[in-house]
């Protein structure tokens, strides 16, 4: 047995030791340089982050950005998975929703580009429809100021994925709890309240903080979508990074260590409020 156990820990060394010397080295680093002032240690760089107009806007317009994407692929996915949870358990059906989670997010933006700017596909059948006279006249919905483009592209690559989360939990939920609210006199929308959410809420909600968490510091979709203002936190510390002035390279690393602390707390709490009520229900089935 003690063979076996240390034969386990050195099974986990390579992982464990990559994690140490790419991302970890990196964190450090990044940490260290945050909080360096050229021969002194301060956390200077962090304030001066909260005097920058451009950060407190980016904070909000990434807040908002995140929030309704995650929102809209959340609830987008759970009514898929309502509605057609019988058919996503056949393989072939699985496949409709497994192949948009292969295509990279950067792809995903590009279509969205072509398909939604104002000289793109959706622009064209509209001037060949008689609903517009001129390109100029079709909506901005692709790098634009209010994130519409970024928020299209998340939705529309995140369904999947919030599909395929939830799916498990609907293919082994038992059909008992909703019969017996129903005999109760419970329609449709308390049946859903009183016998389904409570057990697909754990997944539902650690399912909206990965998006969340995904979409806050990602970088290639606001790149490619985005306009220089306002602009998404990764956005704002890339530039801030190679912009011509040494100074602004600490404000980068603040706002990424920052940013990473943040999320950290946030994806901590959300698993242990949902650990929680998952034992929780999983106590009140047993009894």
């Amino acid at each position: 047995m003690k063979w076996l156990k240390v034969n386990n820990a050195l099974l986990i060394l390579p992982g464990l030791l990559f994690f140490l010397l790419i991302p970890g080295l990196g964190i450090v680093l990044a940490i260290f340089e945050s909080v360096r002032d050229g021969g002194d240690i301060t956390l200077r760089h962090y304030g001066k982050l909260f005097e920058e107009d451009r950060f407190v806007s980016s904070v909000f317009f990434s807040l908002t950005v995140t929030a309704v994407s995650t929102i809209l692929a959340l609830l987008i996915g759970l009514a898929i998975v309502k509605a057609f949870a019988p058919l996503l358990k056949e393989n072939k059906y699985k496949l409709i929703v497994w192949i948009p989670m292969l295509v990279p997010h950067f792809v995903w933006a590009y279509l969205v580009y072509l398909l939604f700017n104002q000289s793109g596909f959706f622009s064209n059948v509209s001037g060949m429809l008689g609903w517009i006279d001129d390109r100029s006249q079709f909506p901005i919905l692709v790098q634009d100021r209010d994130g519409i483009g970024i928020i299209l592209t998340y939705v529309w690559k995140e369904v999947p994925f919030v599909t395929l989360m939830l799916l498990p939990v609907y293919a082994t939920l038992s059909k008992r709890y909703k019969e017996v609210a129903s005999l109760l006199g419970a329609g449709p929308y308390q049946a859903f309240w009183v016998a389904e959410w409570p057990l697909i809420f754990p997944v539902f909600i650690e399912t909206g903080a990965i998006v969340f968490a995904f979409i806050f510091t990602a970088f290639e979709v606001p790149l490619l979508l985005g306009v220089t203002s306002p602009q998404m936190l990764p956005i704002l510390a890339y530039d801030w990074f190679y912009s011509g002035s040494w100074s602004d390279r600490p404000l980068a690393f603040a706002s990424l260590v920052l940013t990473g602390i943040v999320i950290g707390i946030f994806m901590w709490a959300v698993l242990y409020s949902t650990n929680k009520k998952r034992m929780h229900i999983t106590k009140g089935i047993g009894n």
